[in-house]
């Protein structure tokens, strides 16, 4: 591990290990459901997005917002989330978080237009931030084993993206007797569930496993500003156009608040996020793969919800039973990542993995048009290229950072997934506009209609494989050829 930090060495910990996954079933347990919390409400609204369009005279724009709004504010905020967790302590601030996240979610009966839920998922973006990156910091910390921290690592991404896929099928289910603002009401049972879990099972932080430097506030407010700004201008692009003034300008609001971040990081004696970090190979090549997993996981998912219910007219649910290959999958690779990282070492697994994302994306611009078996093989593919990437990148991330800065580790490795979100759907939505408009037509759709809207979501596919094809394999073969958890820097 690293020890790149400016604060001294923490002291010896005198809290005790555990020694197997069983003996920490409570606070894993509990953690689990923090994070499979998060993952849900990712995409619990996602299939219900032409029911909300229909609901509430909501355009492609309007449903970009309510799935982008929570990336804007919970990619936003992780790096100061995390930095807030390493200082006042991570089981106090995931505590604030699951609170937070829980009430914010019951406001959702109250929602009327689509305004109130764009603002209401900003809020909860808010509170997610807060929970993710302390979720794989505790985990990471609960075992001294490298061997056990993979396993656990292995455990929360299985839970995680099952919790990923499963919002659709639940959304389905949902729907078909229920109203669609009822579907937030799901995170608070769980959330009010792991809030004790967490309360009752994790210890509180040790003052020596704490970073004891002081809150970097003007770093803290320009990473805020150039994080916000950046995911912002990705669906201004869309609703705007590229070369808008709207979109001009708060891209240039992002470059310079990001010079302004980087020129402050350099310079203070007290980083948020200490930029020599990535000099080492593990971080950048982490962050990257972890960046270009995500554009292409998120992307191909708001594709695809549009695909099963406008251009097959698919009901809500059977649209959110057509994500079961995902999930089968996501169960069933468990094994590849720590098999493929002890045999293949982490570069030469995450590079196939990189690999079967991008072919994935090209198979799936193909398999449009060929029905839906064609689709769930791509689906498949994707999925075990995601299981590998997301799980070796997350391990060797958080173990690169400094013993006091894994919660700051662990929020980098969340920023980049939610950047990918914002820029997947953005390339997503960007093409689809462009082909067939802003404003997808209602009712059945002719013919000519769904061939069009096959037509951009092909052209998005092959954009998106080109993108993730660059991003994850250079990210992958920045890696070293480590063969364990243990990375050498």
């Amino acid at each position: 591990m690293t020890t790149l930090t400016t604060s001294p060495a923490p002291a010896p910990t005198l809290r005790p290990r555990a020694t197997s996954l069983r003996q920490a079933w409570i606070p894993m347990t509990a953690l689990a459901l923090a994070f499979f919390v998060e993952m849900v409400d990712n995409t619990i609204l996602n299939i219900s997005l032409p029911t909300i369009g229909r609901d509430l005279g909501a355009g492609t724009t309007a449903l970009q917002w309510v799935t982008g709004a929570y990336s804007l504010t919970f990619g936003g905020l992780l790096l100061t989330a995390g930095s807030l967790a390493d200082r006042l302590g991570r089981r106090k601030v995931l505590l604030w978080g699951l609170a937070a996240f829980g009430v914010i979610s019951a406001f959702v009966l109250l929602v009327t237009t689509s305004g109130q839920l764009i603002g209401l998922r900003a809020a909860l973006g808010v509170a997610a931030a807060a929970m993710a990156p302390v979720t794989a910091s505790l985990v990471f910390r609960l075992f001294d084993d490298e061997g056990l921290r993979m396993r656990a690592m292995t455990v929360m991404v299985v839970i995680g993206m099952s919790g990923f896929a499963l919002g659709p099928i639940v959304a389905g289910s949902v729907l078909a007797s229920f109203h669609w603002n009822w579907l937030l009401l799901i995170n608070v049972p769980i959330a009010v569930i792991a809030w004790f879990g967490v309360r009752r099972g994790v210890p509180a932080d040790e003052a020596a496993d704490l970073h004891s430097a002081p809150l970097d506030l003007p770093g803290a407010a320009l990473s805020v500003l150039a994080l916000g700004a950046a995911s912002y201008t990705l669906t201004s692009g869309v609703e705007h156009g590229w070369l808008s003034w709207p979109t001009v300008g708060v891209a240039a609001l992002a470059l310079a608040a990001l010079t302004g971040f980087i020129q402050r990081e350099r310079t203070t004696a007290h980083p948020m996020l200490d930029l020599r970090l990535f000099r080492g190979r593990t971080v950048r090549g982490a962050t990257l793969a972890q960046l270009g997993g995500s554009i292409a996981m998120i992307g191909t998912f708001f594709g695809l919800v549009l695909h099963f219910q406008y251009a097959y007219g698919w009901s809500p649910m059977r649209a959110g039973f057509a994500n079961l290959p995902f999930i089968l999958t996501m169960l069933v690779a468990t094994p590849l990542a720590e098999q493929g990282a002890k045999h293949l070492g982490h570069r030469v697994t995450c590079l196939i993995g990189a690999g079967l994302l991008t072919g994935s994306l090209v198979g799936m611009a193909w398999s449009v048009e060929h029905g839906y078996l064609a689709i769930a093989l791509c689906m498949v593919g994707m999925t075990i290229g995601l299981r590998i990437i997301m799980t070796i990148c997350a391990v060797a991330l958080i173990d690169a950072m400094p013993e006091q800065q894994t919660s700051i580790g662990a929020a980098l490795n969340d920023t980049a997934q939610e950047l990918g979100t914002s820029v997947g759907i953005a390339t997503v939505g960007t093409v689809l506009a462009a082909v067939i408009g802003s404003q997808l037509p209602t009712g059945t759709w002719t013919t000519a209609m769904v061939s069009t809207f096959f037509t951009g979501e092909r052209t998005a596919y092959l954009v998106l494989a080109l993108l993730v094809g660059a991003i994850a394999t250079y990210g992958a073969n920045t890696l070293t050829n480590s063969r364990s958890t243990e990375e050498a820097h």
